[in-house]
């Protein structure tokens, strides 16, 4: 989700998805992040815990670049890189390598900055309004590239997937409020073998995706002039059942993921360099997801904005 700023109230940045501020001509974007697995929702919606000896890990590093086209057009490239460290009961998997990369595009619907210092008339409460289009390209290993032996090893989906987003964001200083929507639709790919053993081919397509997150944020000025903003988030992850050749298949089974963020970021006076800190949880209890795992991800990065 979008819940830490890259630059200023008017962009916003995520090992996801880049947004530049609103007079910035680029931004480089590197981040470091932890993921701990710790237990899972089954299909009824109840949370399980993993079974005694189990330690599933996944550590990634994304590097992305963002570059305004024209006035109110940018577009961004994001490509990550893997490492899984897991021990399951019988398994043992140590693997690494490229995640799913993504490309997109963002079109802003203002000419002029939405962050306002105080409310003097109605058009003081209009809010910064992005729709954007990403795509998901599955440079990652999956089980259908003959490169891993079990779901433990996997560093991408494997598919396609196009997404239409949605950002709005409104300051009023010190208090931000933001609102981030998403759905993704996967391409239908081919498939003739699993897992490194083949198998008879068919075509097979994941279920659309939809995603929500909402998050509130203050923002304190140091007396350099530099800024630290603290943000928290409520996230909502969906993905629905898949199909194969054409048809619903009960082994694509779809999935529900709830989680808070807790997020701080600061900002140099110049709004050129922004450190980013943020832990993301799922939510363990009953009935706040199905057929996923739950874990807790701990994530450190730094924007680097050319005006």
């Amino acid at each position: 989700p979008l819940n830490i700023w890259a630059a200023s109230c008017c962009g916003g940045g995520s090992a996801s998805s880049l947004i530049l501020p609103k007079l910035a001509t680029a931004m480089v974007d590197y981040s470091l992040s932890y993921e701990n697995y710790d237990g899972f929702w089954n299909t009824e919606g109840n949370h399980i815990d993993d079974p005694a000896g189990s330690d599933l890990n996944q550590f990634r590093t994304n590097l992305g670049f963002a570059y305004r086209l024209a006035d109110r057009w940018q577009t961004s490239i994001t490509v990550p890189y893997v490492w899984n460290k897991n021990e399951y009961p019988g398994i043992d998997s140590r693997t690494h390598g490229f995640g799913d990369s993504t490309v997109g595009f963002w079109y802003e619907n203002f000419d002029d900055v939405k962050c306002v210092w105080k409310v003097i008339n109605w058009k003081s409460l209009i809010p910064a309004v992005y729709f954007g289009s990403t795509l998901t390209i599955p440079t990652g290993e999956s089980a259908y590239s003959g490169e891993v032996d079990n779901s433990f090893d996997v560093t991408g989906r494997g598919s396609y997937r196009l997404d239409a987003n949605l950002f709005i964001e409104k300051t009023i200083y010190p208090w931000s409020l933001s609102l981030q929507m998403s759905y993704g639709k996967y391409l239908e790919r081919s498939v003739n073998q699993e897992f490194g053993r083949y198998v008879d081919p068919y075509d097979k397509q994941l279920g659309d995706r939809i995603s929500t997150g909402l998050s509130v944020g203050y923002t304190y000025f140091l007396e350099s002039l530099s800024t630290l903003t603290f943000m928290t988030s409520l996230n909502d992850l969906r993905e629905r059942d898949g199909e194969i050749n054409g048809k619903k298949d009960p082994s694509i089974l779809g999935f529900k993921k709830q989680s808070i963020g807790v997020s701080t970021s600061y900002t140099t006076p110049a709004l050129d360099w922004i450190y980013k800190l943020s832990f993301n949880r799922a939510l363990h209890g009953n009935g706040r997801g199905e057929n996923f795992p739950t874990t807790d991800i701990i994530t450190l990065g730094v924007s680097y904005v050319i005006r």
